[in-house]
């Protein structure tokens, strides 16, 4: 683990012990991650609440919830990019047995499917689960139109573990230990508890006293939240949700699963959650993370990544509810303690091949200025502002990246001399002078000229 100032870490672990005392915690364990490595850690507490009990560490492992989810969306979209199916397939053309079989797995991955968000039998995360069969026979529906709004569905991920086992030809678990927990080296990250591991347990609301919540196998919903991980573990996901792949899924696809589709919409309120394909989204005053938080009966925990910076948090307890917002605040006191150093600046030699696209260009009346960037990017205007956009490079010109044109393509026109004449950006003119009239502008251009 790589070090950080003793003051930093004091620092942090005085705000991790004021969480475990504050929000009565029998334990609570935390990790941050930067640039791919665990950079601090933190354990307060004991595994079953007593004083006198087994203390926490950073290879106490704790169920993890819904961060489950992440994993089996990754490997749906392993088997996305392998060809093995298209997002936009209805679930039917992969299983057959389903009353629901017209919604899309980018619905099911997303919750916009509109599938009922609990199972039709007992509450399923403290009772014993039943087989894929007994699911279906219970008759789960849809709530909502498929695609008309976000609603979060257990039973959602519950298929597409089914859908993974269908089209890998094994369980679910297995094939996200075989493809994801071993290359990353997550070999403390299991489907049930292998000690060391916390004891679930509720913490009564009005005195200091414990309740044992139960374990159990989930069997067919156990792919909404069945794994258990540890700190050392689960910040190496936190390092792959911020880029730290390994090879395992493309750069595109990660783009892909952290860009949001869903808002959480609360009325009267600033959107500031959301969901992509697998992840959570939170937008907190500006600043955009992407991960997940999980829960089940004893247990709490989250995996947040700063988009940004890739700055990471882990953070685990075992108790049925109580925990707040420690992991903005561990990422807000290393942020702010040991900022991250910019790149120091040197020339870039390849921008010399776009440098002819560069300067001023107008869409109508209106002004934008393109510039290079050292990624390879070029960028029109402010992206964000207005229809300002970057553009990466793309076989057939510039894709667009940012707002009304993201997604776009940008196709640089050049006249007999192979100059550059115009830019032509989904049909729009980009010209060197407002409606130059050298150009090729649709509708032509006024004869008079300005006058």
């Amino acid at each position: 683990m790589t070090g950080i100032d003793p003051a930093t870490s004091r620092s942090l672990s005085h705000r991790l012990a004021v969480e475990q005392s504050t929000c009565r915690l029998p334990s609570i364990a935390a990790g941050l991650v930067r640039s791919g490595e665990l950079v601090w850690s933190g354990a307060v507490g004991t595994l079953d609440g007593q004083a006198d009990g087994v203390a926490a560490t950073l290879e106490t492992q704790y169920r993890i919830g819904s961060i489950t989810k992440t994993f089996v969306a990754v490997e749906v979209l392993r088997m996305r990019d392998e060809g093995l199916l298209d997002l936009n397939d209805s679930l039917r053309r992969h299983i057959d047995d389903t009353p629901f079989g017209d919604i899309t797995i980018a619905q099911l991955l997303s919750h916009t499917s509109g599938l009922q968000a609990e199972t039709n039998g007992p509450w399923w995360e403290r009772t014993p689960g039943g087989t894929w069969a007994e699911l279906m026979s219970s008759k789960p529906g849809l709530k909502f139109r498929p695609g008309a709004r976000f609603h979060y569905s257990n039973v959602g991920y519950a298929v597409l573990g089914e859908l993974i086992g269908r089209l890998r030809g094994q369980p679910w678990g297995e094939v996200v230990r075989r493809d994801l927990l071993e290359p990353l080296g997550m070999r403390r990250t299991t489907a049930r508890p292998q000690g060391p591991a916390a004891h679930g347990l509720g913490v009564h609301p009005l005195a200091d006293l414990l309740h044992v919540e139960p374990e159990h196998d989930a069997a067919s919903m156990a792919p909404a939240g069945q794994l258990w991980s540890t700190v050392q573990d689960l910040s190496r996901w936190a390092a792959f949700l911020a880029g730290e792949t390994a090879g395992l899924l493309s750069a595109d696809t990660l783009d892909e699963m952290r860009s949001p589709i869903a808002l959480d919409d609360k009325s009267g309120a600033a959107w500031t959650g959301a969901y992509g394909l697998g992840t959570q989204l939170w937008n907190i005053d500006g600043t955009r993370y992407v991960g997940h938080g999980g829960s089940m009966p004893g247990f709490l925990a989250g995996v947040r990544v700063n988009n940004e910076t890739g700055d990471g948090c882990v953070v685990f307890a075992n108790s049925t509810s109580g925990l707040g917002a420690v992991s903005t605040d561990l990422m807000a006191i290393l942020a702010d303690r040991e900022p991250i150093a910019p790149k120091a600046w040197s020339a870039d030699s390849d921008q010399a091949r776009v440098l002819e696209l560069t300067g001023e260009w107008y869409w109508g009346p209106v002004a934008f200025t393109m510039s290079a960037t050292r990624d390879g990017y070029l960028v029109l205007g402010e992206p964000g502002a207005g229809r300002g956009c970057r553009f990466k490079p793309a076989a057939d010109g510039w894709t667009g990246l940012d707002g009304y044109y993201s997604g776009e393509t940008l196709t640089v026109v050049r006249d007999g001399s192979n100059r550059v004449s115009h830019l032509d950006l989904g049909s729009f003119r980009f010209t060197r002078t407002p409606y130059d009239p050298a150009a090729d502008v649709p509708g032509d251009v006024d004869p008079a000229g300005w006058h």
